[in-house]
């Protein structure tokens, strides 16, 4: 598989301050994620749901890639996240995944998204 493929993966940590990340070590979790998933990127963005995080999410998917989400409630991803999908031609409920990963340690979470990329078809390299 050619690593231009891969999802992407994109969290959102809610500006770093959001309690629902308290029992995470953002960085070595969104290392982990990058480096033993099956992803073209590993990105944390302090605030997708703000005017830069539209602009950001609508650059990132110019190039049609599919993405995983980890942050808050997946329902509200999507009815804040659906405009940028429909302007770069791509379909929320088929090129995306939307995980809630709050009150999650760094092993949970990275089951949450190990699960969903095996989901989408997706698996880790051995």
């Amino acid at each position: 598989m050619e690593e231009k493929e891969l999802p992407g993966f994109i969290m959102c940590v809610c500006t770093g301050k959001c309690p629902g990340f308290q029992a995470m070590d953002i960085w070595d979790f969104i290392n982990q994620v990058r480096v033993e998933l099956p992803v073209e990127y590993g990105i944390i963005h302090p605030q997708l749901c703000e005017e830069d995080g539209d602009r950001f999410l609508s650059d990132y998917l110019k190039a049609g890639r599919k993405v995983v989400i980890g942050a808050c409630a997946p329902n509200m991803q999507k009815k804040m996240f659906i405009q940028a999908f429909k302007d770069a031609g791509l379909d929320v409920e088929k090129d995306a995944v939307m995980l809630d990963i709050r009150a999650m340690t760094n092993e949970q979470a990275f089951d949450v998204v190990r699960n969903a990329l095996k989901d989408l078809g997706f698996e880790e390299e051995e």
